[in-house]
């Protein structure tokens, strides 16, 4: 495609997300919101007041032959037909995750993505999360050696946020809301297939969707995940817990706090030390001395390893000279996972399939 001074994007939603992309595109380069497009009144009066153009309706937006680029940011339910409306009009897409409730309507959308010869891709934003980035970056440098567990999790004690992801018929409930994050991230730690699936949803809130999940993973090349969501946490258990052939990390929070232990290989074994364990002894759980392990905290990612920021990428590869920051079969890949595990939640066993 030919290039662009600027490329002008329409933002359909600004809720949320919608009023953080406008910021995130205020930073970007090249790149300019010219308008927002939403059905409440009071979120019109809001990116009024931001300064942005307000749109009537969806086909003003698509009529519009100097918008190249719309943004979906609405409700789960409503991307596939706003995506095709969209891409049928000629504009490239930018879509919030979920991408769509069901796999197949990605499918959809692609082939008519594909058709029309236009971009589509899905803001997969916490790809981008330094806590994500360092366990990847110790798990590809093997700095515990080979990791064979991985437990992933985000928790709160404040519920569903909002009205409609309280709901089923909107793509609501933590699997698809934050579960597509989570797997996202677990997916591009190994390039192995999986093997097997089982999960159990959360239903304390007596809400008509899952309030948290617990979901178990194991690929073929034997890594096990356990992946969690809850939203009833008043004590949360560490965002990242990592094991592996010669040590352990674990990171609390997005604060980045924790720490590495791995085994020091210059030191001989060393035989542990008999604890008092309530009513006991045991030498099996007792810490290991300090000479055999050496500890560091966790380190930030430099600068030169973060990926490059999401909107340079898809002007990159709008204009033909990079691939997809995030790649739509991997999107693919994730939702069919979540089909998966809301299946072996149903079916309450464990599923083996490929994925």
């Amino acid at each position: 495609m030919e290039k662009n001074e600027d490329y002008r994007l329409v933002i359909v939603g600004y809720g949320g997300m919608g009023s953080y992309h406008a910021r995130l595109v205020e930073q970007a380069e090249r790149i300019q919101v010219a308008g927002v497009l939403d059905i409440a009144q009071y979120r019109q009066e809001l990116a009024k007041s931001h300064g942005h153009t307000i749109y009537d309706d969806l086909q003003s937006v698509l009529s519009d032959d100097t918008i190249d680029i719309v943004l979906i940011a609405t409700p789960n339910d409503v991307h596939k037909e706003l995506a095709i409306a969209a891409l049928q009009a000629g504009k490239h897409v930018i879509c919030e995750k979920p991408v769509t409730i069901h796999s197949q309507d990605l499918l959809d959308i692609l082939q008519v993505a594909k058709e029309v010869e236009r971009v589509f891709m899905v803001h997969q934003n916490r790809r981008w999360d330094e806590d994500f980035l360092i366990v990847r970056q110790l798990i590809q440098q093997q700095t515990i050696g080979d990791v064979f567990h991985v437990e992933s999790r985000v928790q709160g004690a404040n519920g569903i946020p909002g009205d409609w992801r309280q709901l089923k018929a909107y793509g609501g409930g933590m699997l698809l809301d934050w579960g597509v994050h989570l797997l996202d991230q677990l997916l591009l730690l190994t390039d192995s297939k999986i093997e097997s699936v089982s999960a159990e949803l959360s239903t304390i809130l007596n809400t008509e969707v899952d309030d948290g999940f617990t979901a178990r993973i194991t690929f073929k090349d034997g890594l096990t995940a356990l992946v969690e969501v809850g939203t009833t946490n008043y004590i949360k258990l560490p965002r990242w817990y990592v094991k592996g052939s010669q040590g352990t990390a674990i990171i609390q929070d997005w604060d980045l706090s924790g720490e590495i232990v791995r085994k020091n290989l210059d030191v001989a074994h060393v035989e542990p030390k008999p604890i008092q364990a309530g009513r006991g002894l045991t030498k099996t759980m007792a810490p290991p001395s300090e000479e055999s392990t050496i500890r560091s905290p966790i380190e930030r990612i430099a600068e030169q390893d973060v990926p490059e920021e999401f909107f340079h990428n898809f002007i990159a590869v709008v204009e033909g000279t990079a691939k997809p920051a995030v790649d739509n079969e991997q999107v693919l890949r994730v939702l069919r996972l979540i089909e998966a595990l809301f299946e072996a939640a149903e079916q309450n066993q464990i599923i083996q399939r490929e994925l």
